[in-house]
């Protein structure tokens, strides 16, 4: 296994974690589109992160950096992915209130974004609102929150591997 994991070049590896990205995108869109399980203003502001991972990876991959470059690659999607945990962490704290403890729901982001200023609209995103209490979607006993701060961690955990591995040949 780890003479496998020195044969494999890194654009693959970064490639690999792009596509391990657009997965969760494509499966959040698909609970949206297909389940119709709107998302509420956290999961919104989780799909941005797993955006930003995506977005991240597919330069690495496409980039190809050499050692520094690497490890500025394995920073910023670190930096990324504990913003994503620190999201999902905030929204399974909210899910797991008391039904008297749930924050109000607020009002919608379009109407948000019209009247109010970003600063404003990112605040209140990251308060979470009483709709963020709901659980939706659940596999093994966890939801989509949860399964969230995994990937999360899955991905910060990928990009340190690829940065902190010896050169490829």
């Amino acid at each position: 296994m780890r003479e496998m994991w020195q044969k494999i070049s890194n654009r693959w590896l970064y490639l690999a974690g792009a596509l391990f990205a657009s997965g969760l995108m494509g499966f959040g869109l698909y609970l949206q589109y297909v389940k119709h399980q709107d998302p509420c203003p956290l999961c919104m502001v989780q799909r941005v992160i797993f955006i930003a991972i995506l977005v991240t990876f597919a330069l690495a991959a496409l980039h190809g950096p050499q050692r520094l470059g690497q490890r500025v690659y394995a920073a910023l999607i670190g930096l990324i992915s504990l913003s994503g945990i620190g999201v999902a962490a905030r929204h399974i704290w909210i899910q797991n209130l008391p039904k008297d403890q749930v924050p109000a729901c607020g009002p919608g982001l379009d109407y948000m974004l019209e009247t109010m200023p970003m600063a404003d609209v990112l605040k209140e995103l990251m308060h979470g609102s009483g709709e963020c209490a709901e659980k939706g979607w659940v596999f093994l006993t966890l939801g989509i929150p949860e399964w969230s701060l995994l990937c999360y961690v899955t991905l910060g955990v990928w990009a340190l591997l690829i940065a902190f591995r010896k050169s490829v040949k």
